[in-house]
């Protein structure tokens, strides 16, 4: 898949959500408890990737796993296959969505999970990969680039889901179908995200890749 295959411009998603999951309603009084809410209206297909900005504390981990409780959506997310090794505790990490990266394969992670993605696709299953690009709590540079290439791989919709602790708000209600061109896909993402704090402003890495998954 290049470029020239996929859309020629990035374009919103507004069309109708396919699948709402119900998701835990304790879960979501317990995060109002602490002032915080979740926005989301369901997804537009059953295969996509998430890229979750900003990421710039270990609250972020805590406040991401009340908020997919509330949602109920299962996500699938990439851990070390040296982890998936260990008795028990593998087990757990593919319970709970993780897939296993191998960095030896001749295909390479993107391609391997794109390759999933697709034959989730073909089996009608839910199959959404959640990511921070950034791939780290401290200021960097900018975003890693693997999970954007599995969307281009697969031609699936990218969610846009921001930590805002300004307004104690998780938002996952937008949705780019992306085209190929770094520069515009990018620039339409930065549009949706940049206004988010995260609990840490300063750490948050700009919206602008730099390296490879």
């Amino acid at each position: 898949m290049t470029a020239r295959d996929a859309l020629v411009a990035p374009r919103l998603i507004d069309g109708p959500r396919i699948f709402k999951p119900a998701g835990s309603a304790l879960a979501r009084r317990l995060m109002g408890l602490f002032g915080w809410k979740v926005d989301f209206d369901g997804l537009p297909a059953l295969q996509g990737v998430v890229m979750v900005y900003p990421h710039t504390s270990n609250w972020d981990f805590i406040v991401g796993i009340f908020a997919k409780w509330a949602l109920g959506l299962q996500v699938r997310y990439w851990a070390k296959d040296s982890l998936f090794r260990l008795p028990l505790f593998g087990a757990w990490l593919r319970w709970v969505g993780g897939i296993a990266v191998n960095r030896k394969s001749r295909h390479g992670i993107v391609a391997d999970t794109a390759q999933q993605m697709l034959r989730a696709r073909d089996r009608n299953e839910l199959f959404w990969l959640a990511v921070t690009p950034e791939g780290t709590r401290s200021l960097g540079p900018g975003w890693r680039s693997g999970a954007y290439q599995v969307a281009l791989q697969a031609q699936v919709p990218v969610g846009l889901v921001y930590f805002d602790y300004a307004t104690r708000t998780v938002g996952f209600t937008t949705f780019v179908q992306i085209s190929g061109d770094a520069g515009q896909d990018l620039a339409l993402i930065a549009r949706h995200l940049a206004h988010a704090q995260g609990r840490r402003p300063e750490l948050a890495s700009p919206i602008r890749f730099t390296s490879s998954p």
